[in-house]
C-alpha cells in the first residue's frame, strides 16, 4: 500500500509540472499553484492612479488633433518605428507598467476604440473630452459630490450636446463636399480625398467601397 501511494504521489507530481507543487499528507494530496497576485486601491489612492494613466495617455494623443495636429513616432518590437498622426493608433500603443494607471488609460482606449467603430474618425477629441470628463468627475467626487448623481448629470450633459450637434449638422450632397470631409478624415491628404470624392459618386449613398492594398 505504501509502495502504490508513493507512486501516485510521484505521478501526481509529474502530472502538476510547472508552476504547481504537491504535497502528501497522509493518504492526501494537496497542490499549491502560484496565480498572479490582485493589486487592489481604493478611494482616493485609485482615482488618483487612474488619472494619472488617462492624463498621460490623452497627452501623447492630444498633439496629433486637429490639422495643425503633430505626427508621434512609435517604437516597435520588430522593425523600423512608426510615424503616424491616428489618435487611435497611438493610444493602442501605449501600455503602463503600473496596473492602475493602465486601468485608467484602458477605459479612454474604449471609448476611442467605440469612436472609431462608429464613426471612423474623431478618436483624438473623444480621448480629449473623455480625459477633461474623467478628471473634472475626479474632482467633484473628492469635493464630496454623490458619484451616481455626478453619472446622472453627465448623461443629461451627453443627450444635450448631442441634440445640439445634430440640430446644426447638414447633410452633404456634391462632390466637392465629399471631398472636403474626405479630406480631413486622410489628414489633410487633398489627393485622397478627391479620390474617395470620385469613389462615392460611381457607387452612391448606399454603395459600398473596398479598399485594398497592391
Amino acid at each position: 500500500m505504501h509502495r502504490f501511494a508513493s507512486s501516485i504521489a510521484s505521478k501526481a507530481r509529474v502530472a502538476g509540472g510547472g508552476s504547481s507543487s504537491s504535497r502528501q499528507i497522509g493518504s492526501r494530496f494537496a497542490w499549491n499553484r502560484n496565480y498572479a497576485a490582485k493589486d487592489i486601491r481604493f478611494g482616493v489612492e485609485a482615482r488618483a492612479l487612474m488619472l494619472k494613466g488617462v492624463e498621460e495617455l490623452a497627452d501623447a494623443v492630444k498633439v496629433t488633433m486637429g490639422p495643425k495636429g503633430r505626427n508621434v513616432v512609435i517604437e516597435q518590437s520588430f522593425g523600423a518605428p512608426k510615424v503616424t498622426k491616428d489618435g487611435v493608433t497611438v493610444a493602442k500603443s501605449i501600455e503602463f507598467k503600473d496596473r492602475v494607471k493602465n486601468i485608467g488609460a484602458s477605459l479612454v482606449k474604449q471609448v476611442a476604440n467605440a469612436t472609431n467603430d462608429v464613426a471612423g474618425d474623431g478618436t483624438t477629441c473623444a480621448t480629449v473630452l473623455t480625459r477633461a470628463i474623467f478628471a473634472e468627475g475626479c474632482k467633484s467626487v473628492a469635493a464630496g459630490m454623490n458619484a451616481m448623481d455626478l453619472r446622472r448629470g453627465i448623461s443629461m450633459a451627453v443627450d444635450s450636446v448631442v441634440t445640439n450637434l445634430k440640430s446644426r449638422a447638414r447633410m452633404i450632397s456634391t462632390s466637392e463636399e465629399i471631398a472636403q470631409v474626405g479630406t480631413i478624415s486622410a489628414n489633410g491628404e487633398r489627393e485622397i480625398g478627391e479620390l474617395i470624392a470620385k469613389a462615392m459618386e460611381r457607387v452612391g449613398k448606399e454603395g459600398v467601397i473596398t479598399i485594398a492594398a497592391y
